[in-house]
This record gives C-alpha cells, sequence and structure tokens, in this order.
C-alpha cells in the first residue's frame, strides 16, 4: 500500500471514530430506541479521547516511524511535496472537515506560542484556558461561551509534546516564538467547542 493510501486509510478511521463520538450527542430518538442523554463534559472527554488516540498514533506510527526507516517526511508544505502532513496539520485539517458537516462541534489548535498564527486564542476564555493548563495540566479547562446569540461549551485541553519530532520542529522552526520546548511540556491545547441550546 503506497503512502499517500495508507494517509487516506488513516484520515479514514479517523472520520469514522469521530463520527461515532459525534452519534452520541445530540442523541438522536428513534422510535423504537429510548433517549439517553450525557452530560456535556463527558462527550467532550469523548471527543478529546479519540483525537488525543489518533494524534498520538499518527506522531509515533506514521510520521517517526516513516520518517526513521527513510521512507517518507513529513513537512508543512505536504501537499507540493508530496509528504506527509504534520501531526498538527493533519489535527487542524481534519477538525476543519469535521467542522463542515455541521454537527455542532469543532475543534483546533491553540497555542501561546503558534508558528501558524491563525493557532492564537480566538476569546479570552481560551487564552485563560491556556494559561491554567500550564500549571495544571492534568485537566480541561471548561465552560460557556457565547458568540452572539449562540452559546458553546469549551473544553480546553493541554497538547503536550510527545515525541522528539514535536519538540524538533517547534525548537527549530524560524517561525517559532519558543525554542526551549521539552518532551511532555505544555505546547499549545486543543479546543473542543460543543454547541449548545439557545
Amino acid at each position: 500500500m503506497t503512502s499517500s493510501k495508507k494517509l487516506l486509510c488513516g484520515a479514514a478511521l479517523l472520520g469514522l471514530a469521530i463520527g461515532g463520538a459525534a452519534v452520541l450527542w445530540p442523541v438522536r430518538t428513534f422510535p423504537e430506541t429510548p433517549s439517553i442523554s450525557l452530560p456535556i463534559d463527558t462527550v467532550a472527554e469523548y471527543i478529546h479521547a479519540v483525537i488525543e488516540a489518533d494524534r498520538d498514533l499518527y506522531t509515533r506510527h506514521v510520521v517517526e516511524r516513516m520518517q526513521s526507516k527513510g521512507i517518507v517526511v513529513a513537512s508543512e508544505n505536504w501537499l507540493e511535496m508530496n509528504t506527509l502532513p504534520l501531526p498538527a496539520q493533519f489535527l487542524l485539517d481534519s477538525g476543519q472537515h469535521v467542522a463542515k458537516k455541521g454537527l455542532g462541534f469543532q475543534y483546533r489548535l491553540i497555542s501561546l506560542w503558534p508558528i501558524n498564527k491563525r493557532n492564537i486564542p480566538t476569546n479570552p476564555f481560551q487564552s485563560i484556558g491556556l494559561g491554567t493548563i500550564l500549571t495544571q495540566p492534568n485537566r480541561p479547562y471548561t465552560g460557556v461561551t457565547k458568540v452572539g446569540n449562540t452559546r458553546y461549551f469549551e473544553a480546553v485541553y493541554p497538547d503536550l509534546a510527545v515525541t522528539q519530532a514535536c519538540i524538533g520542529c517547534h525548537n527549530a522552526h524560524p517561525d517559532s516564538p519558543k525554542r526551549d520546548f521539552k518532551l511532555n511540556d505544555v505546547m499549545g491545547a486543543i479546543v473542543i467547542s460543543i454547541q449548545l441550546g439557545q
């Protein structure tokens, strides 16, 4: 199987996993199915668990493995260079794909030290959440925000430097505002936003 086919298979599996989590929220009622409800923070935990697992496996078992064997590398310009997307790009692209489906939830990366300036916090809640998870990385920072008349449950989860590849990229990138990351440092956050009723 070619690298591009493996990448497409990985993306398809991620989509199925996230789609499966999305089925849990909101629960659709069918005549023969009893209605159940889950706490919104539990739904966010399920979504985050899938994102975190897929990202970790992609980073360790696709990007690092393929690069160490000299098969294919990951790069920022992956489409033009016919390489793998960087783990951060993989997550951002899958998040954009999910957002287009109109399921009522989104996720993305944010950081106090973004290489890509689009990855800054978009509201004060996210900025406070980033500051909080730096000192308390064992739990997400959660709360309700509002955009216009629409309310969102938001959860800010720490995004850790899990491999040397993450550290090397961020510490060496010419646009990186921080160049002293170490393993397991908080590099930023994954923000999950779930639309609530009015």
